[in-house]
């Protein structure tokens, strides 16, 4: 549509075209020609604009939903049970039978590079339900044996791509950066949320900084500024601190897009991760 949503039709198009992959729904009869729901290597999952995976990695079932906190084990027990749940809930429920073929898991470190490292989980952290679960953005043996050069440089080479610079290059460019103006404009006045059947008006789900969700709707020619503007209005405990709102896979950073409107930007149907720097 006009906010870059696709449907479920045009989805299994798509990846019939490219991986020969069908999408059966979980509700029909020939399901049973593909064996137990166990036997499946995951799902899909739709409400609305929200389309979330089930996958099994390793032998175990796992919530992918970007909503959530992390990552979830849903036992082989508890499946058929949990994909019930969704139905009652409004959603849709789609069968991968087979992804091996399109996309296999990650096996090397070499392979973290798909995304961004604070997404990456320590699997044995999750399964053990260690509230301080590791991530590649947070493991503290990430740098151990990257050795170092004879010059003293480091052998890793970094985003900020500064290997190799002097200390007078990192200085002119650390200025620089403190020179920028800020990434914020001032704030938005928040009007009141459009009725639903208004012309133009889209849905948006937040994660707020407090842990809670909400969905409101706005106009699509709305600022990006209307957004920030009600979060603010939301959650009033950021003590000073700078909101950041992430949206996308993998996240991005909205406050790139404050000058745009929502549509503009893309919003409609998105799923914005909020909190406080």
């Amino acid at each position: 549509d006009s906010s870059g949503n696709f449907s479920i039709e045009v989805l299994r198009s798509a990846l019939k075209h490219k991986f020969d992959l069908d999408l059966p729904n979980v509700r029909q009869e020939s399901l049973g020609d593909f064996g137990d729901v166990t036997d499946m290597e995951g799902f899909i999952c739709n409400k609305s604009a929200h389309w979330f995976a089930i996958r099994k990695i390793n032998g175990r079932f796992w919530n992918l939903n970007s909503m959530e906190e992390r990552p979830s084990i849903i036992s082989h027990f508890k499946l058929a049970t949990e994909i019930a749940g969704f139905q009652d809930s409004g959603y849709t429920v789609f069968c991968v039978p087979s992804l091996s073929h399109v996309c296999p898991p990650c096996t090397s470190n070499a392979q973290r590079s798909r995304g961004l490292p604070e997404y990456w989980w320590k699997e044995d952290d999750l399964v053990k339900g260690k509230g301080n679960a590791i991530t590649a953005a947070t493991d503290p043996w990430r740098d151990v044996g990257s050795g170092m050069r004879l010059d003293g440089k480091p052998t890793r080479t970094n985003g900020t791509h500064i290997e190799g610079m002097s200390e007078e290059e990192m200085l002119q460019m650390a200025l620089a950066a403190s020179l920028e103006p800020a990434t914020m404009p001032k704030s938005v006045t928040l009007t009141e949320e459009p009725s639903a059947n208004a012309s133009g008006a889209v849905r948006i789900q937040f994660r707020l900084p407090n842990g809670g969700r909400s969905v409101r709707r706005f106009l699509g020619n709305d600022p990006v500024g209307m957004v920030y503007a009600f979060v603010e209005s939301e959650v009033k405990d950021g003590q000073g601190k700078l909101l950041e709102l992430r949206y996308g896979f993998p996240p991005k950073d909205l406050a790139k897009s404050f000058d745009k409107t929502i549509a503009e930007a893309g919003l409609a149907g998105e799923a914005i991760q909020c909190r406080f720097v």
